[in-house]
């Protein structure tokens, strides 16, 4: 058995020499939040570096998605996954809205054009699809359903940072996106969010809402929320963009060793990659087939014995949490992609440290098959 845990990720952070002068810059204006000069630089830098026109930042992606669904005044029933973290679905009944969850492609494990239309009612305002594990949804199918019933869409990208199509940043696509720069994200400012907005009256209402709907200091025009990204967070991320290319081309040469190591072994199989899309390789996941030696739970117990600290992202669903299970959408029956899923994922280790002879290890772990450690 090992002794050195291997998690699943591992924050990635620039050294600590070189973050020091930002925050001594800090400490000598006395600006710690409300939109001082370094928030004001990373929403121009991450604006620059993602190819979008505007972005609104926030302290966390949840906050995030609560105040989306605000800013686009969203009601009723919102169409969405059941297989994301449990954020996302959090932000609709946060917001008085009643999620109604549509089954996965096989193929990604994204929202499922197909399934989407059958679920639209006249309560349905909007849908909310996520880029599950950095790989973009069918973004012009799901435009399209939403554009012939008028449907507003809000797109969950918490893993989707950097990631691009033929037509440039997948952020482009939907009403609204909503990232994540959480400490287990591929780009991280220890706590952190964005939405990105596709015109200057949009981030504006968006803006208002993450600070209480203040316009000035005699002026409310929202009943809003303080959602602001501090001073520190946003110049730890001014930092962080400069390293950010070097760790998404690391997590690459990971993701290709895996797969190269798994090529051969019989039930596990790797999510494929479209190769007209740059991926960010935010996760590893491998599904456990009823081919595999072992069962999806055995294996993981026994990545775990040997100190990989794999995780089952995501299971449970979200449809089975108790706030959920009770709504039709939840049931078994209308979510077999989803609920297979489920059962059979494991998300293995991957982060820009992680050593060869470490993956090495966990190939080694899974090619032999057997429960013994």
């Amino acid at each position: 058995m090992s002794t050195n845990k291997i998690y699943v990720t591992q924050p990635e952070l620039p050294p600590l020499e070189e973050f020091l002068p930002y925050l001594q810059q800090i400490w000598d204006n006395k600006i710690l939040t409300n939109g001082g000069p370094f928030h004001q630089q990373f929403e121009q830098a991450l604006c620059d570096y993602l190819g979008v026109k505007h972005i609104s930042l926030f302290t966390n992606g949840t906050l995030a998605l609560v105040t989306a669904l605000q800013a686009l005044r969203i009601t009723g029933e919102v169409i969405t996954t059941p297989y994301s973290f449990v954020a996302t679905a959090h932000s609709l009944l946060w917001n008085g809205i009643k999620p109604v969850f549509v089954d996965v492609d096989e193929k990604n494990l994204n929202l499922d054009p197909d399934k989407i239309e059958a679920a639209i009612t006249p309560q349905t305002t909007a849908i909310m699809p996520v880029h599950c594990y950095g790989h973009p949804c069918d973004v012009e199918r799901i435009q399209q359903i939403a554009d012939n019933y008028g449907l507003k869409v809000i797109y969950d990208a918490a893993h989707a940072f950097g990631v691009r199509n033929q037509h440039g940043s997948i952020l482009k696509h939907g009403d609204l996106s909503v990232l994540s720069f959480h400490a287990t994200k591929v780009f991280n400012t220890f706590e952190g969010g964005a939405i990105v907005s596709p015109d200057v009256k949009t981030k504006q209402r968006i803006d208002h809402l993450k600070n209480f709907g203040f316009v000035d200091e005699v002026t409310v025009v929202a009943p809003g929320i303080n959602g602001k990204m501090s001073e520190f967070n946003a110049a730890l991320g001014l930092l962080q963009l400069k390293g950010v290319d070097a760790a998404l081309h690391k997590r690459k040469e990971i993701d290709a060793a895996y797969r190269g190591g798994l090529s051969r072994v019989k039930g596990i199989i790797c999510l494929s990659c479209d190769i007209n899309e740059t991926h960010n390789h935010a996760y590893f996941p491998i599904l456990v087939k009823p081919d595999y030696s072992l069962t999806r739970d055995a294996l993981f117990k026994k990545l775990r014995d040997n100190g990989i600290i794999a995780r089952r992202y995501f299971y449970p669903l979200i449809s089975d949490f108790p706030m959920y299970r009770g709504l039709p959408s939840a049931s078994q029956a209308n979510l077999p992609v989803a609920r297979a899923a489920a059962d059979q994922v494991i998300c293995l280790p991957i982060y820009p440290t992680l050593l060869l002879e470490q993956i090495e290890f966990i190939l080694n772990l899974i090619a032999d098959g057997s429960d013994k450690n």
